[in-house]
C-alpha cells in the first residue's frame, strides 16, 4: 500500500489540485470521490494551456499537426491504460452520452432478441436499454441483483441468459453500494449461450480504481467519465471493438473509417487524459522496477486496491483510538461489512436519523460525503433495502487514515448526541 514508503503519500497528495481544502468552504476531508474525484495539477495546467490555443486539427500548419499528435498520443495512452490491443477509442460529451450511443447502436443494429441487464445499473444504461428496447420492440429483461451483497454475478445472469440475447450491459462497480462486478465471468457465461451478443460495460465508477484489463473482459464496449478517473469534466471515452463499430452507427456522410465522433472534439480532453495515464506509470514505478508502461500501470492499479481496502477496513473496523463504524449501534451498511467486492466506498445509514442531516453533521465538522436517495439514480438499491436514502463515503488511494479517523470521530459524536 502507498504508505509502505516513506513520503509516498505526501508526493501523491501534492499532485491533486484542492486535496485537503475545498476553495469554497475551507479545510475539508474530500470522501465524495465517486460523485468526481479528485483533479491532478498536470490536468488543471494542461486544460488552460489547451483553451489558449486558436488552431484546429486536420490544417496545414505546424499547430494543426501537433494537436492531430497529441489526440493520437491520447489514444494509445487509452489503450495502454485499458489494456485494449484491439478496437478504438474516441471521445464524446459525457459517459452517460456515449453509453446511450453505444447501447443504440447495439439494439438497433442487431436482428430481434432479448436485451439483457440488472437492476443493480446506473440509469445510464437501463435508461438507454429501455428505450432503444422498446423503440426496436425487444424484451429488456434485469436480472435482480443480491441486496445482501450490493452486487450482481454471473449466476444471477444465468437464468435469464437465452441464445437470442442479442445485447447485454454490465456495471462494473456500483456507484452507490461500491461494490465490483466480475465482468469477465459474467461476459463468458453470456457468451456460452449467445456468442454473438453485444457486451457493453459501464466502468465509470471502477475506473479510478485501477485494475483495467479490456482485453481480458471478452465485451464490446467500455465507457468512463474521466472526471471520476483524476482528469476534469466535459468528456467522456468510450472504447468500442471491431466488430460494435461495424455495426451501422451515426457519422457524416462520406466521412472515411465511419467514425464515431461527432464534429471536432476538444484536444485538450485528450491530452488531459495523457495526463492521467503519465500519472498511474508514475504511481507504479514507485511498486515495480520495470520500466514497460503496462506494468506500471498493474503495479499502481494493485497498489491503489490494497490502499483503498486497507482505508475502507479502517472505516468499518476502527483505526487508532477511533472506534470503526460497525461499533457504532445505530449505523447500518449497505452490502455488508466484510465484503471483498468493496472498492474504496462504504454507504451507510444510521437509525432513526435522515441521511441529509447526517451529511450536513459531517459538512459541519469538515468532511464531504454525499446523500443517495430513493431516486431515479439509487432507487434500484434503497428501495428494496425499505430505505429512502444513505449515505455515501467514497474514498481514493490519495485519501489517509488520518482522514478516516476525522470522519469516525465526527460519526461517533452525531450517533452518541442522536442516541442521547
Amino acid at each position: 500500500m502507498l504508505t509502505s514508503k516513506p513520503g509516498l503519500m505526501d508526493d501523491v497528495r501534492a499532485r491533486f489540485a484542492h486535496v485537503d481544502t475545498c476553495p469554497f468552504d475551507g479545510p475539508r476531508v474530500f470522501f465524495e470521490n465517486a460523485g468526481g474525484a479528485l483533479t491532478l495539477n498536470s490536468v488543471v495546467e494542461t486544460s488552460a494551456k489547451m483553451a489558449a490555443i486558436p488552431d484546429n486539427q486536420g490544417r496545414d500548419n505546424p499547430a494543426a499537426h501537433a494537436l492531430v499528435a497529441m489526440i493520437d498520443k491520447a489514444k494509445a495512452d487509452m489503450r495502454l491504460l485499458f489494456n485494449a490491443p484491439e478496437g478504438q477509442f474516441f471521445v464524446g460529451e459525457s459517459g452517460t452520452e456515449l453509453i446511450f450511443r453505444l447501447i443504440r447502436t447495439a439494439i438497433v443494429g442487431t436482428p430481434e432478441g432479448r436485451v439483457l441487464g440488472s437492476t443493480l445499473e446506473h440509469p445510464a444504461t437501463r435508461s438507454a436499454a429501455a428505450k432503444w428496447s422498446e423503440v426496436m420492440g425487444k424484451p429488456h429483461v434485469l436480472v435482480a441483483h443480491d441486496d445482501a451483497t450490493g452486487s450482481v454475478d454471473a449466476a444471477h445472469y444465468q437464468p435469464e441468459i437465452t441464445p437470442d440475447t442479442r445485447v447485454a450491459t454490465i456495471l462494473h462497480t456500483s456507484p452507490v453500494t461500491g461494490m465490483a462486478v466480475d465482468v469477465a465471468s459474467v461476459a463468458k457465461e453470456i457468451r456460452a449461450v449467445a456468442p454473438e451478443c453485444y457486451i457493453i460495460v459501464d466502468g465509470i465508477q471502477h475506473a479510478a480504481h485501477g485494475r483495467l484489463d479490456i482485453a481480458s473482459y471478452g465485451v464490446d464496449g467500455y465507457v468512463i467519465s474521466p472526471y471520476k478517473a483524476f482528469s476534469r469534466h466535459g468528456y467522456g471515452i468510450a472504447w468500442v471493438s471491431d466488430r460494435l463499430s461495424a455495426l451501422p452507427h451515426e457519422h457524416l456522410l462520406d466521412a472515411p473509417g465511419e467514425p464515431w465522433e461527432l464534429g471536432t472534439r476538444d484536444t485538450g480532453a485528450y491530452a488531459t487524459f495523457s495526463d492521467v495515464v503519465d500519472y498511474f506509470t508514475w504511481l507504479g514505478a514507485q511498486f515495480t522496477d520495470e520500466t514497460d508502461r503496462r506494468a506500471q500501470i498493474v503495479a499502481a492499479g494493485e497498489a491503489i486496491h490494497a490502499h483503498e481496502k486497507t482505508l475502507t477496513d479502517a472505516m468499518l473496523h476502527g483505526t487508532g483510538n477511533q472506534k470503526g463504524l460497525v461499533e457504532m449501534p445505530s449505523v447500518r451498511i449497505v452490502g455488508g461489512v466484510d465484503n471483498p467486492r468493496r472498492e474504496g466506498l462504504v454507504s451507510l445509514w444510521v437509525e432513526g436519523m435522515d441521511s441529509p442531516d447526517v451529511v450536513t453533521k459531517l459538512r459541519e465538522r469538515g468532511v464531504r460525503t454525499h446523500t443517495r436517495k430513493a431516486d431515479h439514480y439509487s432507487g434500484n438499491i434503497l428501495n428494496p433495502l425499505g430505505q429512502a436514502n444513505c449515505i455515501r463515503v467514497s474514498m481514493c488511494h490519495y485519501n489517509t487514515e488520518a482522514e478516516v479517523a476525522q470522519f469516525l470521530q465526527a460519526m461517533r459524536e452525531i450517533t452518541e448526541e442522536a442516541a442521547a
